[in-house]
């Protein structure tokens, strides 16, 4: 019997030192949806040239946000991958913690946390994204205006501005473009209202693949997202700038505090910067943070730097301040 129990002891040890040597060549992200921004291939290269696996992750940057909140005492995570309002929201909220990787020096100031809290990777410019043929002859949208027309109904989709960071976007994009302020959101608001009559189809998560079936065939969204559509997945999908104008945002990551595998996850950071990784986000049609790993080849199957003139930044820290304001008077007036 004792000697059953000491086997018994030792087989656990084993099997207990095995589970941590294989925890320890995990990174743990929130918000790495395989299918969003192609963190499917950044997944793999990180992988290959590491050794470290970052299990694929589909919250989104709300969910990110509220997850860690609820895990503060014992995080589960080790790196968030979220649109900047909510890196700045997480940094306010003492969930993630300074780490300036290599390729630091070469994001611009604006783009970056000055103490290391976030910075970002890539950004991507708001649009309509149109899946050509599922709109079977009618007319591509044009503006933002065109999406309320009755010819659109039950066609037209839109992340949850009130959760997902993409649809927070695209409510500020078209607050903007229709005479709105960070300040002022009835333009939008009285927007988002008027387009209930189309009868919009609201999800939290990415819908990439829902424009391509063409059960979603006008969705609110990015330029890289229509880009891969179109180049890679051959799909006749269009994105449009609409005629008003838009917005181009970041996306950021950050180091979880306390964060259970950290050594890792600075690892998988330092790699998301370096000339590869960059490059991969390149390739997928995003815009690198650092521009010079965008080739050439990608860089010409962007829309004309001239549609692009109507795409605008804005004051991320303000677009973070009043974002809870904005959610609770769309949850209180659309949804």
């Amino acid at each position: 019997m004792f000697l059953k129990r000491v086997v018994q002891t030792i087989a656990g040890g084993l099997l207990l030192s095995a589970s941590l040597a294989a925890s320890a060549q995990n990174a743990i992200c929130y918000n790495c949806p395989p299918e969003w921004a192609d963190w499917a291939t950044q997944i793999k290269a990180i992988k290959d040239k590491t050794g470290i696996t970052v299990p694929p992750d589909n919250k989104n940057s709300g969910q990110a946000l509220a997850q860690l909140t609820a895990e503060k005492a014992s995080p589960v995570a080790d790196f968030t991958y979220v649109g900047v309002t909510f890196g700045i929201e997480a940094k306010k909220n003492d969930l993630i913690t300074s780490y300036k990787p290599a390729g630091w020096n070469d994001i611009p100031n604006g783009l970056k946390d000055p103490d290391g809290y976030w910075f970002t990777i890539h950004s991507g410019t708001m649009g309509i994204m149109v899946n050509v043929d599922a709109l079977k002859g009618k007319p591509v949208p044009k503006s933002w205006k065109d999406l309320l027309k009755p010819e659109y109904k039950g066609l037209i989709g839109y992340l949850d501005p009130a959760s997902a960071f993409v649809g927070y976007v695209g409510a500020v994009a078209i607050n903007q473009a229709l005479g709105g302020t960070l300040d002022d959101f009835t333009p939008g608001i009285n927007f988002f209202k008027s387009l209930q009559q189309n009868q919009p189809i609201v999800p939290k998560q990415t819908s990439y693949a829902r424009l391509l079936s063409g059960e979603i065939p006008i969705l609110l969204g990015y330029d890289f997202d229509a880009y891969r559509a179109k180049y890679k997945d051959k799909s006749n999908v269009a994105f449009v700038i609409p005629t008003e104008g838009t917005v181009t945002v970041p996306y950021v990551v950050g180091l979880v505090k306390n964060g259970p595998n950290q050594a890792n996850a600075k690892k998988v950071l330092d790699f998301l910067l370096s000339n590869e990784g960059q490059a991969i986000w390149a390739n997928a049609y995003l815009r690198p943070v650092r521009a010079s790993a965008m080739s050439k080849e990608a860089e010409s199957r962007f829309l004309p730097a001239s549609e692009y003139a109507r795409a605008k930044s804005v004051d991320y820290g303000k677009m973070a301040e009043v974002q809870r304001k904005f959610s609770e008077r769309y949850l209180a007036e659309v949804r």
